[in-house]
């Protein structure tokens, strides 16, 4: 009988990366769950894209009983820092006692296939292959799913082109879903939103927040000012606070 495949995977803080955890550990016979790893913006010690501030981050990876392997990007982070980060992460991972280590990284894609295949092209010829656990499951299923799970989460970023301001620091619910406008993800894979989870079958004990102060912020997507052309999206950003 074939051992289960040592994976490590790639931790956002929200949703779809929480659900690829748990059908991951739904298959204990193929796979071995043996860490999860992600980047945070060490100017303001948050997990980038969605805001999550690291205390939380360090919290989840207790309750999912893993340990975390944090990889600190600068901000703004151009593409060759950011992939810079993870060679050193992916040469980090080399060096861990065989028992730790994993050779197969998993994550939370769903169908857009450039990113995906950006992926696979910069793990080539690592030694490392990349797993997508939930990559075809049709969204509008999954967020129903989920929402019944008891998977809970929070909106902490907004899209504002996507979504008025105000959907930043509501739960993801099916409320949520029902209110979100027409050609919104049901799991805002286009990036309209992203979230923080907080409890689900994935975690050992709930963590108690609460929405805070939500302000919105201008994202800058290169660190080259000098390109006049380009649009920098806003995003409305809920903070998470202790009750």
């Amino acid at each position: 009988m074939n051992k289960p495949l040592p994976v490590l995977v790639s931790w956002s803080s929200g949703k779809d990366s929480a659900w690829a955890l748990h059908t991951l550990r739904q298959q204990p016979e193929k796979y071995e769950v043996r860490g999860v790893f992600t980047t945070v913006t060490s100017t303001f010690d948050r997990v980038s894209l969605h805001s999550t501030p690291g205390w939380i981050l360090r919290m989840q990876a207790e309750r999912l009983s893993l340990p975390l392997y944090e990889i600190p990007i600068p901000y703004p982070c151009p593409n060759e820092a950011y992939e810079e980060a993870m060679r050193l992460f992916l040469d980090r991972i080399r060096t861990l006692p065989e028992g730790e280590s994993a050779r197969h990284l998993a994550f939370g894609d769903l169908f857009l296939e450039d990113i995906r295949g950006y992926r696979e092209e910069k793990l080539r010829d690592t030694g490392f292959t990349p797993v997508f656990p939930i990559w075809g499951e049709d969204t509008r299923d999954l967020a129903m799913r989920m929402t019944g799970s008891g998977l809970k989460a929070m909106v902490t970023a907004v899209n504002t082109a996507a979504l008025p301001a105000e959907f930043a620091g509501r739960w993801f619910d099916r409320q949520f879903l029902a209110d979100s406008p027409s050609g919104v993800d049901p799991l805002g894979e286009n990036g309209e939103f992203h979230t923080c989870v907080v409890d689900g079958p994935m975690f050992s004990t709930p963590i108690e927040v609460r929405p805070g102060k939500v302000v919105q912020r201008e994202i800058a997507l290169k660190a080259d000012e000098d390109d006049n052309d380009l649009v920098n999206p806003v995003y409305a950003y809920a903070d998470v606070e202790r009750p």
